[in-house]
């Protein structure tokens, strides 16, 4: 058990883990810190925190488990402003959805206390955001990709994995190259698309008339648009290297069925289709996908 939770970032992310850790009794204390003084008041008076911090170094004194539920860009501002009380009995996690920028910047900041930052990335949300949507039960039977680096102490990483673990997760080791890689193919890459279909639908004259007719094919498809879009802009530009890779690959696949539809190739057509319906028929969703 912990005796206090530092939770640097009261919204839907941040609010879940505390729940979650009081639901499993694994904490004693929480003490929070939003940079919205109104989000924080509003977690301790849904009981996700227990003392309201007025900054984010304040959340972290006395704490032996420390998680930032920040905006990626924000990491290493965050990081800063909490460097002088970081020691090594802390536990101290994050929740980005990108991993190298969030690794490079605890680098810089850390320095010789980097050994007790873990990144971790919950394959857990929703299209909803604050803390009025924290749920206890949004971590239970998802996968959380954890990032050590070669300095990551591993006593403290075995923590996390335990503590995870305890929340009932499936967790996974990979580098946060590896990490950045994979998000950018089966993540990233999906929103980018679901973002720029419904920009493209919402710019026509017709646009409005076009989305009364969609059904629930649309539905499915377009879901993921309605992300957060200041997370979502953040990791987007974050992991815009390897985004641009799959994008370019994306790019190709569309241009290739594309050219066999002006050009009448019904067989080659039908062969591309049969491809990727095989495809999806035969893939099976992970544990921890949204």
């Amino acid at each position: 058990m912990f005796e206090q939770l530092g939770l640097i970032g009261c919204g839907l992310m941040g609010g879940s883990f505390a729940l979650a850790l009081k639901r499993a009794g694994l904490v004693k204390r929480v003490v929070g810190y939003s940079k919205s003084p109104s989000t924080t008041a509003r977690a301790l008076q849904l009981g996700v925190i227990d003392v309201e911090a007025p900054s984010a170094l304040l959340a972290v004194s006395g704490a032996d488990l420390v998680l930032l539920a920040v905006p990626v860009a924000a990491t290493e501002t965050t990081l800063k402003a909490i460097r002088h009380l970081v020691n090594g009995d802390m536990l101290i996690m994050d929740v980005g959805s990108s991993k190298r920028d969030v690794v490079d910047a605890a680098r810089r900041v850390l320095k010789q206390d980097v050994g007790v930052f873990v990144p971790c990335h919950p394959i857990a949300g929703r299209e909803v955001s604050g803390v009025e949507h924290a749920d206890a039960g949004l971590y239970a039977g998802k996968q959380v990709i954890l990032t050590p680096i070669e300095r990551t102490l591993m006593a403290k990483l075995e923590q996390a994995n335990a503590l995870w673990q305890a929340l009932g997760c499936q967790v996974v080791n990979m580098s946060p190259e590896s990490h950045d890689a994979a998000f950018a193919a089966v993540s990233h890459l999906p929103h980018l698309v679901a973002f720029a279909l419904m920009n493209s639908i919402v710019n026509q004259p017709e646009g409005r008339e076009y989305l009364s007719l969609a059904g629930p094919g649309f539905r499915d498809f377009s879901r993921i648009a309605a992300s957060d879009p200041q997370m979502w802009r953040d990791v987007l530009i974050a992991n815009r290297e390897e985004l641009g890779r799959q994008t370019e690959l994306f790019q190709h696949a569309l241009n290739d069925l594309q050219r066999l539809i002006a050009n009448g190739q019904a067989d080659d057509l039908e062969r591309l289709i049969n491809r990727a319906s095989h495809a999806r028929a035969n893939w099976r969703l992970s544990s921890g996908a949204r």
